[in-house]
């Protein structure tokens, strides 16, 4: 509770260096960019209009269409899509930023914490490709439990960041990690039920998906955004464990080796 608390602290001291942060990585993103901050809605369109022609008319044809399957596609892979980005940012930010930290003192935890933050920035910014999808298919949307999709999408940041705390950490020690990490979150991908409803699944393969924390947090917010049920007391239970055991862990890991670090830059 204490090493919780000492963070929290610590982050509070240097808000201001983790805006600036956020910012300049914002400005480095879409510097050259012709598009700009347009790019983030345009992307996850034109990657849902794919997977929704290829996958929309191949369950169809086998009579397995899913309702709503447009926002059922781009909420499941916009979620996805952050926690990829946010880890594997994260992942790499304190490697990245050893030159300022051999100059000045830095909490190293800051670097793992601002690019999840980054991230949350472009994906909320992304959730304009969403709105794009629902006015278009005109798909109905329950407006009264949509408030509460706010629970699982901030699980979900706590979760990615005890994650990237974790991979930071041991991406200073084994570079080898981030091809690991990108062979797993292709994995991750076809476990996650982006593109399909694993209740169509044989009983084994539902079984795994349900141990997959991603899975539980776009379950999740579908229900309070697709499917007006709001959240269960599965899916509050699930979504916390799974992001406090991450925090903690990520916590662990990054707090008993961080003195280490500087021998391996």
């Amino acid at each position: 509770m204490q090493t919780i608390k000492n963070y929290f602290a610590g982050f509070w001291k240097y808000r201001y260096l983790l805006q600036n942060l956020i910012t300049r990585d914002f400005k480095l993103k879409y510097r050259r960019s012709v598009l700009g901050v347009a790019w983030s809605v345009l992307n996850p369109l034109l990657t849902c209009l794919v997977m929704w022609a290829v996958f929309g008319s191949l369950f169809n044809a086998r009579g397995q269409g899913i309702e709503n399957f447009p926002v059922f596609l781009i909420i499941g892979q916009l979620l996805f899509n952050f926690f990829r980005e946010s880890t594997t940012m994260a992942m790499e930010s304190v490697l990245k930023n050893a030159p300022l930290l051999r100059k000045v003192y830095i909490p190293k935890y800051v670097f793992p914490l601002e690019k999840t933050c980054f991230a949350l920035v472009n994906c909320l910014f992304s959730f304009v490709a969403l709105l794009i999808v629902v006015v278009v298919t005109w798909s109905p949307i329950s407006f009264s439990t949509a408030l509460l999709a706010l629970y699982p999408l901030v699980m979900l940041f706590f979760f990615s960041l005890g994650i990237g705390l974790l991979l930071s950490a041991l991406y200073v020690f084994v570079r080898d990690i981030m091809h690991i990490w990108e062979v797993f979150c292709t994995l991750l991908v076809y476990g996650s039920a982006i593109f399909y409803d694993p209740r169509q699944m044989v009983g084994w393969v539902q079984a795994v998906i349900n141990l997959n924390p991603i899975y539980w947090y776009i379950t999740s917010f579908r229900s309070c955004v697709m499917w007006g049920e709001g959240l269960t007391a599965n899916m509050l239970l699930v979504d916390f464990l799974c992001a406090a055991v991450s925090m903690g862990l990520g916590l662990f890991v990054f707090k008993k080796n961080q003195d280490k670090f500087v021998l391996y830059m």
